[in-house]
């Protein structure tokens, strides 16, 4: 018997935080709610580090055993790792032992047009 938890897949299109640059109008309860999420975990040092680590790391996926040098124990960094996932921010795959995280394109040009248009303005 197996304890090994397989994870699915995080689609783009539905890992992508869904939202109109700040400026171009006011967000509805849903936007809001789902970009408060997305900054509600980055607020934290340990995940902000986390998704860092992955979003820097080459091909902008890491396996856990790369990136989980953040200071805390191991079922700390899973937490911190479950969080950001539940986000949006991350997908995860398990390969055999290990499990991949992976930064979606999508999620990275999503945050970054939110923020980008809104500071030009």
């Amino acid at each position: 018997m197996s304890n090994s938890t397989e994870f699915p897949l995080i689609q783009p299109e539905a890992a992508a935080p869904c939202c109109p640059p700040l400026n171009e109008r006011p967000l509805t309860s849903e936007e809001a709610e789902r970009t408060a999420k997305m900054f509600d975990a980055l607020g934290n040092p340990i995940r902000l580090r986390l998704f860092s680590a992955v979003a820097s790391h080459e091909g902008g996926e890491a396996c856990v055993c790369d990136i989980s040098d953040v200071g805390v124990s191991g079922p700390t960094v899973s937490h911190h790792l479950k969080k950001l996932k539940e986000a949006g921010l991350l997908s995860s795959e398990r390969r055999g032992t290990w499990v991949h995280y992976r930064v979606e394109p999508a999620v990275l040009a999503a945050m970054g047009q939110l923020l980008t248009k809104a500071a030009a303005a």
